[in-house]
């Protein structure tokens, strides 16, 4: 029989307070937070003082390249990496291989999940430019959203003319989250680039997939939802100019939503010189001016979410030469991580961490008993020690491709410890086999 779990003394992070209390979960959710809780005879106690409990993360944005590209990583793997950081629900895109374009896909994906996750799930399908047929059978409280790339992908998956994308927009039940970058304008950067007669490197990547490209797609995007109605969140904003198109305010009052990612909050043009295609990505990672905006649009509402856009490729892909070098950074296992830093640097608070990888993705996609620290909730809790620092080294790495961005980095703080659903996933040093108890996640949109 499954022991209560009582934890002691732990400072809550949980809407926009930070207080210490007690937390006793019994099963698989939260079923009393007090200042003092007296220990019962089946209650294995936790001492959390000094420590910070906060709900898990809900990363709303993953690759995980499963089925199809399991030499990068799989839902097995790349779920247990995010469990070590304090990840304990994600949202997975459609591009793998075959690319989840149909409801039968999109299942097979969720029959993968049950069988191997280690964090609570869902998945996009993908729209393109002759499914919307599929996008019509999308469920709502089965289903996370319709992915549509404008203008970043390859494949049927590229959803660019502009009579589809009004089509997705007004047909599509539930959520949009969209990948907006102008197909055509960086097809145009480019050839400018390859002009200049030299081979391209990292540090073009920026020049060729500029502001322009993203304000174009985004901005459309935004115009079609807001003549359509359109529940729109925009995935991964780079440009300071793209703000303007947000309002500022909480996410509850929104029809149309943007999010950061947190390579995009860390990494800037200058960094291409070290990094290299290490931290080649889409959209690029732009000049120091862009991030900083963005970080001060976290604190005026401008940005709703930070997710992670977790995209890994194996280590000799990346050491190839640019071009041919694949778009993505391995992040979901030091993503929170990366928060914590900011927040000892006073850029953002543990209450804005909290708000905007819990809080605020669980009220985006209606997710259903999660996203907080509440009595009734399922208990997915990540427990932060903020004095203990964290090392990256590959050894300590935990996703299929070996490497992160943040190699030989040591950050302020560690995950102590995970739970999902009630039981302890992560306890700090290693994943918990025995343990794991995802679940498909459940929405009721809004």
């Amino acid at each position: 029989m499954k022991k209560n779990i009582l934890i002691k003394n732990a400072q809550l992070v949980n809407e926009g307070e930070v207080y210490v209390s007690d937390l006793r979960i019994c099963g698989e959710r939260i079923e009393k937070i007090a200042d003092s809780i007296t220990p019962m005879s089946n209650d294995e106690v936790v001492d959390a003082s000094g420590l910070y409990l906060i709900p898990g993360m809900i990363d709303d944005q993953v690759h995980f390249r499963e089925p199809g590209l399991a030499h990068k990583g799989t839902i097995a793997s790349e779920s247990r990496a995010a469990v070590a950081g304090g990840i304990t629900s994600f949202m997975e895109m459609p591009n793998v291989n075959p690319s989840t374009t149909t409801i039968e896909a999109l299942e097979s994906k969720f029959k993968i999940a049950e069988k191997t996750a280690a964090a609570n799930y869902s998945f996009y399908l993908g729209a393109t430019e002759a499914n919307i047929d599929e996008i019509k059978r999308v469920d709502p409280t089965k289903h996370c959203g319709v992915k549509v790339f404008m203008g970043a992908s390859t494949g049927s998956l590229l959803v660019e003319d502009p009579a589809a994308l009004e089509h997705i927009f007004r047909e599509a039940p539930g959520l949009i989250a969209t990948h907006c970058e102008s197909g055509p304008v960086i097809a145009k950067n480019l050839e400018r680039a390859m002009s200049l007669n030299r081979p391209l490197v990292a540090a073009d990547h920026p020049v060729i997939r500029d502001t322009e490209a993203c304000y174009a797609s985004s901005s459309m995007a935004v115009g079609f939802a807001k003549k359509h109605g359109t529940k729109l969140h925009v995935l991964h904003l780079t440009t300071e100019k793209e703000l303007s198109l947000f309002e500022k305010g909480p996410i509850t009052s929104k029809q149309i939503t943007a999010e950061a990612c947190v390579h995009h909050l860390w990494f800037c043009d200058q960094d291409y010189t070290e990094k290299g295609n290490l931290i080649k990505c889409n959209p690029a990672i732009k000049a120091a001016s862009d991030r900083d905006a963005i970080i001060q649009a976290l604190h005026d509402g401008r940005i709703d979410i930070i997710a992670t856009d977790h995209a890994p490729h194996t280590w000799e892909e990346k050491q190839q030469e640019f071009m041919a070098a694949p778009a993505g950074l391995p992040l979901v296992q030091h993503a929170l991580l990366t928060l914590f830093d900011h927040v000892k640097h006073d850029r953002m608070s543990l209450a804005q961490v909290v708000e905007k990888t819990a809080h605020n993705p669980a009220i985006r996609y209606g997710v259903v008993d999660r996203g907080y620290l509440r009595e009734g909730y399922f208990a997915d809790l990540a427990l932060v020690d903020m004095g203990t620092p964290c090392a990256v080294t590959k050894e300590n790495t935990l996703f299929h491709c070996g490497w992160s961005p943040y190699m030989g980095h040591k950050f302020s703080s560690s995950i102590a410890s995970t739970w999902v659903n009630g039981y302890l996933v992560f306890d700090g040093q290693e994943v918990q086999e025995r343990s794991l108890n995802s679940k498909r996640l459940a929405f009721s949109p809004v």
